[in-house]
């Protein structure tokens, strides 16, 4: 099973800030994968047109489940975090990992009942401090949404804004979870034209077998978004 996760800026390209959707699909298509996380994707936004960013992916992709999670609210529409799937969902919530007077973001939780047997997958986009960071993942690991289902594989993808990696070894860590994004040096997403930064992460644990996992380099990636898309292939154990 094929695993993306991709912050897609709107739709919008880091270098010539110009909103082609269609760029990220192409994107996407060309990896072919059974399950899309993406980060910043527009409802209703002027700058990307007004288009329903969820629905049209949702559409293209012909999922067979898909969430949404607004995470924040602008003067038309807003933007947030999408989840689609080749296989339908057992369950789906999401949490607000708003603190106190920072931006808004989230977290989304779904289990999906894909051919190998239930996945428990969260999608997140963290903050820009470590403590916000920290406080975000505390506040996840221990939402009773979150605990309910830790008797399953889980895989925590998404955009981490972890230039440091400190959530490895801190939290995540002591919560039994392996990254499955290292070394650092080959999984730098960002900024997408040059990339530096390792922000984009993937965390498992349980019955889960990672087979491989890779920043997507391309030509077409380098211009659909301000970031690069990390993909991981895996299995689940029986």
């Amino acid at each position: 099973m094929r695993i993306l996760s991709y912050n897609i800026h709107k739709g919008i390209g880091g270098r010539d800030r110009r909103y082609a959707l269609r760029r990220v699909i192409d994107v996407i298509e060309a990896e072919n994968p059974d399950l899309i996380c993406l980060q910043e994707v527009d409802r209703n936004v002027p700058r990307s047109r007004h288009h329903d960013q969820p629905n049209l992916l949702a559409d293209y992709f012909q999922a067979a489940a898909h969430a949404f999670q607004m995470n924040v609210k602008l003067q038309e529409g807003g933007y947030g975090n999408l989840i689609l799937s080749r296989w339908k969902f057992r369950s789906k919530h999401q949490i607000s990992l708003k603190l106190n007077w920072r931006k808004c973001r989230g977290a989304q939780m779904v289990v999906v009942e894909t051919p190998e047997g239930l996945l428990h997958l969260a999608n997140v986009h963290l903050g820009l401090s470590d403590a916000e960071r920290h406080w975000q993942i505390e506040h996840l690991l221990a939402h009773p949404r979150f605990r309910e289902s830790l008797d399953l594989p889980t895989l925590l993808v998404g955009d981490w804004n972890d230039w440091r990696n400190k959530l490895t070894h801190g939290p995540l860590g002591e919560h039994g979870f392996t990254q499955a994004t290292q070394p650092l040096r080959k999984f730098r997403s960002f900024p997408a034209y040059l990339a530096i930064g390792a922000l984009d992460k993937a965390f498992h644990r349980g019955g889960l077998h990672l087979r491989a996992a890779r920043i997507v380099r391309t030509a077409a990636a380098k211009q659909a978004s301000d970031h690069l898309p990390l993909v991981i292939d895996f299995h689940l154990h029986a």
